[in-house]
Formats: C-alpha cells, sequence, structure tokens
C-alpha cells in the first residue's frame, strides 16, 4: 500500500517532519507537552525563509519598518488594548480524569455544531448543549463540570513585586502600537506607513491537539498599516483592482450557506463587501504570498467574520482560509480593520497624546464659544470653594451651560448654583493651520508556524510508491545536492571541490556519498531538494556535471564554471529547469 493511502495527510506529513528533521514534539523525553514543538535544522531553516519571503513580498517592497519588542509586557497594556477583558475561551474539566477541554471544540466534534454556532454561545447553552448531546471525555469517558472561562494569556509577575503584573503576549500587534509615536518620528512624519512585526507569541491554549495549527508558543507576523482615515485610497490600488478574490460573505454564512462569490478587488469595494481599499490591498498580498507557498487559488477563500465572532478591536474582519487534508477549510491569516481603536485606548490609558496634525492647503477660519469665569463674582459668592467652581468651569459643556441660563437662569455643576453673572460666555475667532487626528489601521496578521505546516502538506507527494516533497524552489531549506557518482576514483575529492565551490557562492548545500546513487536522489527528493549535481567520471574529462531535477526527475549537463551564475537565476525564477544544461538522454 503506498504511502498516500495508508494515512492522511497530517500523519504523513507529521511522520515525515519528525523522520527527516523539520519539527517534532518538544520535552519528549518527559513525555511531552501538548502546544510546543522544536523545529529541526530543516524545519528551522524553512520556517526562517517562509519569514523572509514574506519580508519580500510585504516590507521590502514598500518600505515598510520591522520591529522587535519585547514578549512579556505590562499588564496596563493588554488591559487598555481590551485584551484582559475579551481572551477568553469556554472550558469544561472532566470530573474523572481531570482534563481540561475547549468547549466550543467539543460541541463541534460530537454535537455537529458549525462554529458559526459555538462561538456565541453562554455557558449556560453550552452546559446544555452537553448534557442534551451525552458528551463525555474524549480520554476517559467521565462527565463534566460546569463551563467557565479561562482566560488565555500566560500571566506573570515582573521583578520581585507580585502586584507588577505581566503577560506573554499573545499577538505582537500591541508592541507596535504602544512605540507609534516614535515610529511615526523616524517616518518623519508620513502617513500611511506600515510597521511589522515577526517574533514568538504565547496563547495558553486548552486543549491544542493539532500540531503546528495550534501552538501555545508560537511566532506570529503582524503588520500593522496605519493611514488617514479621510483619504484611505490605496496608493497601489490600479495594480490588484482586476485581481478576483474569493469570498464567503457574512450575509451568506447568516443563511447557512457556504458559497462563495468571485468578485474583482474593484467589484468587491464597489459593492461595499470591503470596506477600504488597504484591506482589499493586503488581501490580494496575502492570495499571491500562499500560491508562492504551493497552494492555488483554488484552494483559498476569504470569509467574513460575524458580529460576534470579530475581535473587539474590529469593525471588519476577514480569515484567509486554506483547505487542508484532515482539518478542511483552516485559517492562515486574519485581516481586521481595527479603525483608531488600539491607539485610543492606549491614548487614554498612558495619557500619551498619540494624534498626529495634518496641515491643510489654506487656514481654516473657526468661532468657538467659551466660559469666561468671573472671579471676581465668584469668589466672594463661593469662598472657599472658588478655586474649585473655577476648576471646573474649564469642562463644562459650554451648550448646555447657556441653555440652561437662559432658560433656568442658573446652571447647576455637581452641587453647585452657577447664576449668569458667575460667567461670561464669549465668542472666539481661531485660525488653525490644520488638524489633529488619529490614524486607523489596518491589520494583515499571519501565524508562521501554520505557514509551514501549510507549505509542507501542499508539498507531499507521491511517485512511484516514493515520498516527493515538492517544495517551492525559493525556500527549499537545502537548494542543491552533491553527489559523487561512486565513492572511489577520485570522484569524492573532485564532488568536495564542486561543493565547497557552491557553498562559496552562497548556496545552501549538502553533500551525500552514502548509499547507492538512487538511494540518495530518494533521499533528497524526500526533503524537498530541488536540484542535485552528479559528479562522475565524465566530470573528470570535460569538467561537466548532471543536474537532476527534483519534481520531473528529468537530467541536464552543464559545465562546473558556468553553474553559480545559472543556479542564481534559476533560484530567482529567472530560468526554468530545462534552460541548466544541455538534456541527458535516459
Amino acid at each position: 500500500m503506498s504511502p498516500a493511502k495508508k494515512h492522511d495527510k497530517f500523519t504523513l506529513v507529521s511522520e515525515l517532519a519528525k523522520r527527516r528533521g523539520f519539527f517534532w514534539p518538544s520535552f519528549e523525553i518527559y513525555g511531552g507537552v501538548g502546544g510546543f514543538v522544536t523545529y529541526g535544522p530543516l524545519g528551522a531553516l524553512l520556517k526562517k525563509r517562509i519569514e523572509d519571503k514574506f519580508r519580500d513580498f510585504f516590507i521590502r517592497r514598500f518600505g515598510f519598518f520591522e520591529i522587535e519588542s519585547p514578549v512579556i509586557m505590562p499588564g496596563k497594556v493588554f488591559e487598555a488594548s481590551g485584551h484582559v477583558d475579551h481572551f477568553k475561551e469556554p472550558m469544561v474539566e472532566c470530573l474523572q480524569c481531570h482534563r481540561k477541554f475547549r468547549a466550543d471544540h467539543l460541541l463541534e466534534e460530537f454535537a455537529n455544531m458549525p462554529s458559526i454556532e459555538t462561538e456565541k454561545l453562554s455557558l449556560e447553552e453550552i452546559k446544555t448543549i452537553i448534557e442534551k448531546n451525552d458528551i463525555h471525555c474524549p480520554d476517559c469517558g467521565g462527565n463534566f463540570g460546569e463551563p467557565r472561562h479561562f482566560l488565555t494569556m500566560f500571566t506573570t509577575t515582573i521583578g520581585p513585586y507580585s502586584d507588577a503584573v505581566g503577560y506573554g503576549r499573545p499577538e505582537a500587534a500591541q508592541g507596535i502600537f504602544v512605540e507609534f509615536k516614535r515610529l511615526h518620528e523616524l517616518s518623519r512624519g508620513r502617513l500611511p506607513f506600515g510597521v511589522v512585526q515577526i517574533g514568538h507569541a504565547l496563547r495558553n491554549e486548552i486543549s491544542p491537539r493539532q500540531g503546528l495549527i495550534r501552538l501555545r508558543e508560537f511566532t506570529i507576523i503582524d503588520l500593522e498599516f496605519f493611514f488617514d482615515p479621510e483619504n484611505p485610497n490605496c496608493l497601489f490600488l490600479k495594480e490588484v483592482e482586476n485581481e478576483t478574490l474569493r469570498l464567503l460573505l457574512a450575509e451568506t454564512r447568516l443563511k447557512g450557506s457556504e458559497e462563495t462569490v468571485e468578485l474583482t478587488v474593484k467589484e468587491a469595494l464597489e459593492k461595499g463587501y470591503i470596506k477600504v481599499d488597504w484591506q482589499a490591498f493586503f488581501m490580494v498580498l496575502a492570495k499571491r504570498f500562499m500560491s508562492s507557498l504551493g497552494v492555488p487559488p483554488e484552494k483559498q477563500r476569504f470569509i467574513e467574520k460575524l458580529d460576534w465572532e470579530k475581535a473587539h478591536y474590529a469593525i471588519q474582519s476577514f480569515d484567509q482560509e486554506v483547505y487542508l487534508d484532515r482539518w478542511g477549510w483552516t485559517e492562515v491569516s486574519g485581516h481586521a480593520y481595527r479603525t483608531d481603536y488600539d491607539l485610543k485606548q492606549h491614548m487614554e490609558f498612558s495619557g500619551v497624546d498619540m494624534q498626529i496634525f495634518k496641515p491643510t492647503e489654506k487656514p481654516i477660519e473657526t468661532e468657538e464659544i467659551q466660559i469666561k469665569p468671573v472671579a471676581a463674582k465668584i469668589g466672594p459668592f463661593f469662598k472657599k470653594d472658588a478655586a474649585k467652581i473655577i476648576e471646573l468651569l474649564s469642562r463644562v459643556d459650554v451648550v448646555a451651560m447657556k441653555e440652561s441660563l437662559a432658560q433656568k437662569g442658573f446652571y447647576m455643576l455637581e452641587g453647585f448654583k452657577i447664576l449668569p453673572e458667575h460667567v461670561e460666555i464669549v465668542r472666539r475667532k481661531k485660525v488653525e493651520h490644520g488638524k489633529r487626528f488619529v490614524p486607523h489601521v489596518v491589520e494583515p496578521s499571519f501565524g508562521s508556524d501554520r505557514l509551514v505546516y501549510i507549505t509542507l502538506e501542499y508539498a507531499y507527494r507521491v511517485r512511484e510508491n516514493r515520498v516527493v516533497l515538492s517544495l517551492p524552489r525559493g525556500i527549499a531549506p537545502i537548494q542543491i545536492g552533491v553527489y559523487p557518482l561512486v565513492s572511489r576514483d577520485g570522484l569524492p575529492e573532485k564532488a568536495e571541490e564542486v561543493y565547497r565551490m557552491l557553498l562559496d557562492e552562497g548556496f545552501y548545500v549538502e553533500y551525500d556519498e552514502s548509499g547507492s546513487i538512487g538511494r540518495r536522489y530518494a533521499r533528497a527528493d524526500e526533503i524537498g531538494v530541488p536540484l542535485g549535481v552528479t559528479i562522475d567520471y565524465q566530470t573528470l574529462k570535460d569538467n561537466t556535471v548532471t543536474l537532476r531535477d527534483r519534481d520531473s526527475w528529468k537530467q541536464v549537463r552543464n559545465k562546473v564554471e558556468v553553474l553559480p551564475n545559472l543556479l542564481r537565476k534559476y533560484f530567482r525564477y529567472e530560468l526554468d529547469f530545462g534552460s541548466l544544461g544541455e538534456p541527458v538522454k535516459a
């Protein structure tokens, strides 16, 4: 039986990943801990390559910033952001074995409820459905206790003081928002601009059981793009307006349907399905990015989140989903229109002004009504409370006071009766040369670990009962394998020479002379090495080598001295395999 038929792709990829050193469960010698993985030599390289490709797609081409901020943050940051109040999941505990489970995941798995229904349930409703469907612990069959909410942020203390509460960040975005003022200065005051952070995040998941898809410690990629809400037009819209997006809209989901619509970006914006130009632009980039990792467009879609599914900071959200063999449609990136929520929250909690100044072409003349306390009247009338009255008057609603004085002849101010002679209401003209405002934000956010798994699943092939990992050549952890045909007659020495030359030219190269050449090709195919360079007896005569393509198994021949330039073009997708040399007859 072929490997493809024995198990689903998730099992096959996980077995391959462990066997060949891409990734495996952490702490295996202690029995393992769910939600943590260790990347091996190949996995660490693959993950780095994918993140570098993201940098090329989303940072380098647009001159965005990349920063690195702490993983542990003061509690005040996440009180301001709303995570302390909102980052909670429903949990149930088995009364027999005391294992804990995400309650909504149990309902999806054992009551066949879609997530569109489970996400809006109260704890009482969850309890009723568990009892009605006779759902028991998947591990021991025990009964569950009362459902409760669980804060999914890791909590710690900063320093030796128990009241200095800190949290492991569940996202990297807040590290950008709290540094906005300095970042805006570094951008020389320009708007729009984008800031990216790629780094570890922590979520104390209740029962992660999906490998790289759901982890407690993972790498997140957050891009926060700041723009003027009065000028939200995307500078690059013309480049993407005819690109199509597959959308599963909220109104369709509310009808119980999963039917997608395929629209151009221009149509989606004109119909109001996507609220902001920049949001649509980043969705197109995300689609192209996933295609570059090997996921065809027909296996991608964008699903609009319903009101109760959206994060507390978003007024519109789309999840980019990719179809996976075991999990079905699975989120790979989130696209949220966060408006000015985060910056305003940090303004309020920190007391630091996050507004920016926008000059106008012409001065704007406005008239404002002001309250001017008459100290000569307030002092004798209110005596010791006079200073307090004057301070309170600075915060009064002018229109409300004016109406009350006109209608009642007085205005009540926190228990004090203010009479017309105590204040003077004046009109003043003011000339402004601009205005201050808080920028709005759209955010594409990716999970780097999910990208690794999805890339591996879509690269996994079986050919003639052999596993071939058809990784896109631009992200393959090992680019070239160098092989002497046999381990004698000077071939290993020549192969070492070629190997060292390619290393010095900057390629990631593996040298292998163990076993038959067929076995070495098979090992290289299984870890996704795009090209093999074989040194044979002909090499000793004319300094030519055979180049073998991983996916087609075709071979071409060319001289050693031309390899560096040709291979650089090949890995930049400027040449295809057939352009690397003369075909070798089978």
